[in-house]
């Protein structure tokens, strides 16, 4: 994939270069209420509130795509397709 791109910004209304990178995601909060009460369901008699995940069904992932625009500096995401791996700058 290419580090820069030409493509429709929504907010300048033209089509502009914008430079792409691949979206990661953040590290989770340990204090959002959801992780509280779920570690609060695990303990006690009932054990696991919902099945945990042990084996995959799928081998890659979508990788999302961050695209910035370099005349106004908005960003937008666009869903990439399915890859084992992306590189950038190729």
């Amino acid at each position: 994939m290419t580090k820069e791109i030409n493509t429709y910004c929504p907010k300048c209304g033209v089509h502009t270069p914008h430079t792409v990178s691949v979206y990661k995601k953040g590290r989770e909060r340990a204090l959002a209420g959801g992780v509280r009460r779920h570690e609060r369901e695990k303990h006690g008699y009932g054990g696991q509130k919902w099945p945990e995940l042990k084996r995959t069904a799928k081998t890659t992932k979508k990788q999302l795509l961050k695209l910035r625009c370099k005349g106004c500096g908005y960003t937008l995401q666009r869903s990439g397709i399915r890859l084992r791996k992306m590189e950038l700058g190729a």
